[in-house]
């Protein structure tokens, strides 16, 4: 009786893993497909201006879809190939995939924050931000600790929400509003993510809620995009 208890446990299990894997990797998708339309569809729009925070606001979403696509690279694996020998090595692509995952989200951010402020950083080289981002990436992928990565999230946020809200408060054009509010959805998303992270895979009903509201802001994002982009 306690071995079929067990049993129906580990089957129980077994599918919320499931589900929680395949709804990653939806999210993954869609979330990729986002950003490689607003990468696109903002092309034309840089071709006519030249405008280099036109440039580093795509460069952006470009990182955001290599982003995530290193994110569900390992789930994907696992996914379609669950066997004995991929979970062997599993900690070495968990950690490269990591590593990945941080050195391009990062970037994304650091190239956003950069498409605000790039008439006031006219002298700094972006090469900064890719140095800023193996460090970030090193450090979380070497500590693999939640308190780690939740305290260098945290910390960049507070600065850039700060770096942005100062801008926007001395901006003078009242075009830049609705960039503003997409930096904003931005951040929220951002702040959702970090979440994603600290709440542990068997709370499937919370990553999925999560996951939802993930998505609607990212859809958002995109709506304001192409509706200003034509």
């Amino acid at each position: 009786m306690v071995l079929m208890t067990g049993k129906v446990v580990g089957q129980g299990l077994g599918r919320l893993m499931n589900i929680g894997v395949g709804s990653e990797i939806i999210y993954s998708f869609v979330i990729i497909l986002c950003s490689l339309m607003i990468y696109f569809s903002t092309r034309e729009l840089y071709k006519l201006s030249s405008h280099k925070g036109i440039k580093y606001f795509r460069l952006s979403f470009l990182f955001f879809a290599f982003a995530y696509f290193s994110r569900s690279f390992i789930k994907l694996v696992l996914f379609y190939f669950d066997s004995a020998e991929i979970r062997t090595i599993l900690p070495v692509f968990g950690n490269i995939t990591l590593f990945f995952f941080m050195y391009f989200s990062s970037i994304a951010i650091f190239y956003l924050f950069y498409s605000v402020m790039w008439k006031k950083w006219k002298d700094k080289s972006p090469a900064l931000f890719h140095v800023a981002a193996l460090i970030i990436a090193t450090t979380i992928s070497l500590f693999k600790n939640n308190i780690v990565y939740f305290s260098i999230n945290i910390l960049l946020f507070v600065f850039i929400s700060f770096t942005v809200y100062i801008s926007h408060r001395q901006s003078k054009k009242k075009s830049s509003h609705n960039l503003y509010i997409i930096y904003l959805l931005l951040l929220i998303f951002w702040i959702f993510n970090i979440l994603d992270v600290l709440i542990p895979s068997f709370l499937i009903t919370s990553q999925l809620f999560i996951y939802l509201i993930s998505l609607g802001i990212f859809l958002s994002i995109l709506y304001k995009v192409i509706k200003k982009t034509g």
